[in-house]
Order: structure tokens, then C-alpha cells, then sequence
């Protein structure tokens, strides 16, 4: 049944995608930039609503409260599956990337990440050409909106070692922003690199904001141990609440590690 289920999963998903991104087109580029932000939003918990009757997977997100208001702030959640590359759009008022200007290249799909005003960057990009980029971001900044960034880069397993990247500190450095940490385990369940997806039920834990002021190295460190000692209890929390759920290695050897260091 689970590869039944994940089979019809990534089918409804992906016609999901086009079908909007085809039929919503028009009115997408009448809208208001900033109205306009609801098509994805709505995408976003159209594909819950198909994660959870199909598949039979469900969240829900804790610690909404921690979430600023009327400021700019980076927020930096756990990258573990193409799920939370989306999944929290419809609770962030008005957010931005900073991405791979390829990305912008791509039809249709490109074109609506340039109405959102994403931050395009050439990776090999260095000096003036980087220093544009951090501009950009800044004006993104002074208006309010909320810089999305992994603070590991990439997605990785749940249980991998963490691999924080430098980045995150210097933005925080420039931006002069709080960060919001957060932490969730969606790779359990929509694994990344694989096609089949999981039943069960996991938490989205937002944690109290990082304010803006500290030494970046100073932040990075404490980023770290907030982010993942409250990753470490989350990863317990949901393996314990889902015991028939299928580990991957990393995370298997995590939970054993943890439990072994509480006996």
C-alpha cells in the first residue's frame, strides 16, 4: 500500500503543479506582486491536503507565537526533503530567496520566482558582483519581508551530523535581522532521493528568535546548539510517536545514540 500510495502521491503532485501553474498563470501576472504570493501559498496547502488523504501523512507546527511581527527576520528551518522547500510558505507573510540565478531561466517557473523579486546569484559569483546581491537583500529586508535560507545549504538526512555553513552568519552580520531557528523532521517521511512517502504525523517546532547584534561567531555557535538540541528531542518525539515507521540509517543511529546517552 505504501508504494501504491507514494505512486499516486507524485502523480497528484506533480499534475498538482502543472495544472496550477498553467491554469493560475493569467491571473498570477495581473496581480499585485505581493497578492499575487496567495497562488503559491495556496499550493502549498493543496499539496498538505494530497500528503495527507493520499499518503496519510499530517503536521502540525508549534511555537507560531516566536514568529516576529512587523519586521524583517532570515528564517532558518532544518533542510531535510522537498517538502519544507514549500510546506511553510502559507505561514510566512511575505518571503524571499536567495537562489541560483539558473533558476530564473527556467520557463514559466522562472518568470514567477522574477515577479516575487527572489534574489538571484551566480555561485561563482565574487566581490561587487556578491556585494549587489547582499543590496538586494538588504532593500528585500527593509520592506519587511523574510529571507529563507538552510542554514546547512543543502537537504540532509534526519540523524546526519549537522554541517552548518558560514553564510547564514555573515547575512546575520549584514542583514542585522533576528534568525528564527526552526526544526522539523519531514525526511522521515518524504525522504529525500527516494520516491516512496510515509504515513505518520510529525511536529514543525519554531524556536525563539536569535536577536540581531551578536558577534557572527558567537551566533553560528549558538545557532548550532539551539538548533540541533531541539532537533535531537523532535527526532525522539516523532520516532517515539510513529513506531512503525521505517529509519533510515543516520536516523536509526541517532535515536540509538540519544537513547543510549539517557538510559
Amino acid at each position: 500500500m505504501i508504494v501504491l500510495r507514494s505512486i499516486l502521491f507524485n502523480i497528484a503532485f506533480y499534475l498538482n503543479l502543472i495544472a496550477q501553474m498553467i491554469v493560475l498563470t493569467p491571473v498570477y501576472f495581473l496581480l499585485p506582486r505581493k497578492k499575487a504570493y496567495v497562488i503559491a501559498k495556496n499550493w502549498a496547502r493543496s499539496n498538505h491536503w494530497l500528503f495527507a488523504k493520499i499518503v496519510g501523512a499530517t503536521f502540525e507546527i508549534e511555537g507560531l507565537e516566536n514568529i516576529p511581527k512587523d519586521q524583517g527576520y532570515i528564517f532558518a528551518p532544518k533542510h531535510q526533503s522537498f517538502w519544507d522547500a514549500y510546506a511553510l510558505l502559507p505561514w510566512q507573510d511575505d518571503p524571499f530567496y536567495i537562489l541560483k540565478r539558473e533558476l530564473t531561466w527556467i520557463p514559466l517557473f522562472g518568470w514567477y520566482l522574477i515577479k516575487q523579486r527572489m534574489v538571484p546569484v551566480d555561485r561563482g559569483a565574487r566581490g561587487k558582483a556578491m556585494a549587489a546581491v547582499m543590496e538586494r537583500a538588504k532593500a528585500e529586508m527593509r520592506s519587511g519581508r523574510q529571507l529563507i535560507i538552510y542554514p546547512e545549504g543543502t537537504r540532509r538526512p534526519p540523524g546526519a551530523p549537522p554541517e552548518y555553513k558560514y553564510g547564514i552568519a555573515r547575512l546575520y552580520r549584514d542583514l542585522q535581522v533576528p534568525v528564527l531557528p526552526v526544526v522539523m523532521h519531514p525526511g522521515l517521511f518524504w525522504p529525500r532521493r527516494k520516491f516512496l512517502r510515509y504515513p505518520g504525523h510529525f511536529k514543525v517546532r519554531i524556536l525563539p528568535p536569535v536577536p540581531a547584534g551578536m558577534d557572527p561567531d558567537a551566533f553560528l555557535a549558538h545557532l548550532i546548539d539551539v538548533m540541533e538540541t531541539a532537533s535531537d528531542k523532535l527526532l525522539l518525539e516523532t520516532v517515539e510517536a510513529n513506531p512503525n515507521l521505517p529509519l533510515p540509517p543516520t536516523a536509526a543511529a541517532r535515536v540509538a545514540e540519544l537513547r543510549a546517552r539517557h538510559a
